[in-house]
């Protein structure tokens, strides 16, 4: 990486990427769908590896979760 958080669009199709991400909440309960959401953040960062980018990421959405924006 190159230490900085790249925010421009770089999915291919993000309507693929939130069916994929939907369908692997489903039949899932509250906990065990926040229990994915915490796996998925640690098993990306880890890919991720940069620390400098992570805290610019959870920054951003610390954000956008405050101004209310979509998810």
């Amino acid at each position: 990486m190159n230490g900085q958080l790249n925010t421009r669009q770089n999915l291919g199709d993000y309507e693929d990427f939130y069916d994929m991400l939907d369908d692997s909440h489903e039949a899932l309960d509250e906990g065990q769908s926040k229990m994915l959401n915490a796996q998925l953040v640690l098993i990306l960062s880890n890919h991720i590896g940069d620390l400098r980018v992570l805290r610019e990421a959870f920054a951003l959405a610390r954000v956008n979760v405050e101004a209310g924006l979509p998810r």
